[in-house]
């Protein structure tokens, strides 16, 4: 009987010995180090170039968006009156092409010629009277002074004539070739200007220029909205990858290329396979680290990015990711 209670005191102090041995081993272990990340993705903000008043919101928090999908409209009168301002300075300028291209009316060609003829009948007439005078001052019957005023008529009715004629020609030859470049050139400059406005039109209407998630509505219908100020923010998860802050001392075990094993405690325990695609080029002092003075330098951090390997179902923004060294 006393040797099977000795036996038992021998096997309780062995057991109370190797538990302290095995606590004191415990106690010395390195404590493994745990880096901590986070999930980003990329982020769209939907604004509108036009300034107005939002007319509609198609869309609401937690819609899945596609790539050319409606988001919202705006309401702005002022761009339709300024349309309607563009396209009549428009006509104006294609009326004026028109004009310079076809040149005079008929009715225009048929009065200068009518004055031309005109001033050519005036020219005949003073011609026979200057004959007339001519002949009666040679005679001494007409002073001087008279036949040179019947000249000098004479001479006015022949200008009249001659630019009669001009304008008659003219009138049948059209427009100058700079006169039709200038018209071309006004209304090339008035097609450019409704092309503005009808641009600035169709951005009224604004879609989405990539898929995601929306993650805020900013304005809603009703409010006004300034110009490129965003309505609508969507997140693409497809485009998302973790960030982490690694010290230097440790920053050789994630150089650009290298792949990492990482958990996500939001999706459970599995481990998933990051890639670190960036790593900042500049580093930043770690705020969680005081000086140590046996090493002799202040430990900095740097920011790098890893994006996972295969896509994570169920990833959001913000989730904390895990590394175990």
């Amino acid at each position: 009987m006393r040797v099977i209670k000795t036996l038992l005191l021998f096997l309780v102090a062995a057991v109370v010995t190797g538990w302290l041995c095995y606590s004191f081993w415990l106690a010395y272990q390195p404590v493994p180090t745990v880096l901590q990340g986070q999930i980003e993705a990329q982020q769209y903000n939907i604004s509108s170039k036009v300034p107005g008043r939002v007319d509609q919101i198609l869309v609401k928090k937690g819609d899945v968006v596609s790539k050319g999908q409606l988001i919202f409209t705006i309401y702005s009168p002022e761009i339709e009156a300024k349309l309607s301002q563009a396209k009549a300075g428009q006509d104006t300028a294609d009326a004026m092409v028109e004009q310079a291209e076809q040149g005079a009316r008929s009715q225009e060609i048929a009065a200068a010629r009518d004055q031309w003829k005109q001033a050519g009948a005036a020219v005949d007439l003073l011609e026979k009277t200057y004959t007339r005078i001519e002949n009666l001052y040679n005679s001494g019957v007409v002073p001087e002074q008279k036949r040179d005023e019947v000249y000098t008529q004479l001479k006015a009715a022949r200008y009249t004539e001659n630019s009669a004629l001009q304008l008659y020609q003219m009138a049948q030859e059209g427009a100058r070739e700079e006169t039709k470049k200038a018209a071309a050139g006004k209304a090339r400059m008035a097609a450019g200007a409704v092309a503005e406005v009808e641009a600035y039109a169709a951005d009224t209407r604004i879609e989405s220029w990539h898929n995601g998630e929306v993650s805020q509505l900013l304005l809603q219908s009703g409010e006004l909205a300034p110009q490129g100020f965003p309505v609508v923010t969507i997140v693409d998860m497809d485009d998302s990858w973790a960030v982490f802050h690694i010290r230097e001392d440790m920053l050789s075990k994630y150089n650009k290329g290298q792949e990492f094993k990482a958990t996500i405690p939001a999706l459970g325990e599995e481990q998933y396979t990051l890639k670190v695609n960036h790593v900042s080029v500049m580093g930043d002092f770690a705020t969680w680290r005081a000086t140590n003075t046996s090493k002799g330098f202040d430990m900095r951090t740097f920011e790098i990015e890893a994006r996972p390997v295969e896509p994570i179902k169920g990833l959001r923004v913000g989730m904390s990711v895990l590394i175990a060294e």
